[in-house]
């Protein structure tokens, strides 16, 4: 069982001495990582602000949540990641993704390919950039991707590449994640490209139980090693469980579900510090998530918790 961390999602900020002054607070309060999206709406491009982030800091690791794999070519993007690591002395995870949001794809003009297609794409981008990570000289032939003799360089800071993440909600996504990834996002589903009563239904504990199963069922005996994420849609410390309790019973019916169906939500935190607490000891016994990602509005609120299950 894998101990406790925490990250931080950090899409944007008010200036760039403001963003400095954050990511040295979110790593002085224990915060394993700072993670940025990647879309194109009102946010920073995450491979600047990462850089900045490693540099402002000594031991916080950085990490796209993901990195889309149809907004760069993955031979750009392998040698983007190798730098990084290189002047973060080995400080990045590298997280990426078969993408979801259709409104990017649609408001930049990219092709929507069906997700069959794009989590192809995916599974070569990966072997692709594995490759110019470890290999002096790499050659590729795929559906998507062709490398004729290139030799990756940099060679990043951590022996064969920085520890891969890719999540999903989906039985094919999750199964090709617990094959390749090191680091195993277990989301809601977003099939169908926005957020919407589906992905609610979705991220019922009972859907969440399925899809770790579906994890170690196909990564076998390489499971135990494998870190499971939860990227949260909510924390709220409170203090008392009845305000947590009120705040779920007036959420629920706007995601169309009752009060008992949004309390088994793992990607849901509410209540006091000790509650918080508890239901991370439960979430992980059951789903295997110990790397939980919160947003960045719920820094302060949220450090106690940290400061206690940080390692453990």
């Amino acid at each position: 069982m894998n101990p406790f961390r925490f990250g931080v999602q950090f899409s944007t900020s008010a200036s760039g001495s403001t963003y400095r002054e954050t990511v040295r607070k979110i790593e002085d309060l224990g915060y394993s990582t700072v993670f940025c999206p990647d879309h194109f709406d009102d946010q920073w491009a995450p491979t600047v602000a990462l850089t900045v982030a490693a540099e402002a800091t000594k031991s916080l690791r950085v990490a796209a949540l993901v990195y889309d794999v149809d907004y760069r070519h993955p031979v750009t993007l392998a040698k983007e990641i190798a730098t990084l690591d290189v002047i973060s002395e080995g400080r990045v995870e590298f997280g990426i993704g078969a993408g979801w949001m259709r409104r990017d794809y649609e408001a930049a003009g990219i092709p929507f390919d069906r997700p069959g297609v794009r989590i192809d794409r995916m599974i070569e981008a990966i072997q692709v950039i594995q490759g110019l990570w470890t290999a002096e000289t790499f050659d590729f032939q795929g559906s998507h991707y062709s490398i004729n003799g290139l030799a990756g360089s940099p060679s990043p800071h951590q022996a064969g590449g920085p520890p891969i993440i890719v999540g999903g909600g989906g039985k094919r996504v999750l199964t090709e994640a617990a094959r390749r990834a090191d680091i195993v996002g277990l989301n809601a589903s977003l099939h169908a490209g926005s957020v919407g009563p589906e992905t609610a239904l979705s991220a019922l504990g009972e859907r969440f139980l399925e899809r770790r199963n579906w994890v170690e069922e196909a990564a076998g005996e390489r499971f135990s090693q494998l870190e499971l994420q939860m990227n949260t849609f909510m924390t709220a410390v409170t203090a008392t469980t009845a305000e947590a309790d009120e705040m779920i019973e007036g959420m629920a019916p706007m995601f169309g579900l009752s009060p008992d169906q949004a309390r088994t939500i793992p990607m849901v935190l509410a209540g006091t510090v000790n509650d918080v607490c508890e239901q991370l000891h439960h979430h992980r016994e059951l789903y295997g998530t110990s790397y939980w990602v919160i947003h960045d509005g719920e820094v302060d609120a949220m450090a106690p918790v940290v400061a206690k299950m940080s390692g453990i």
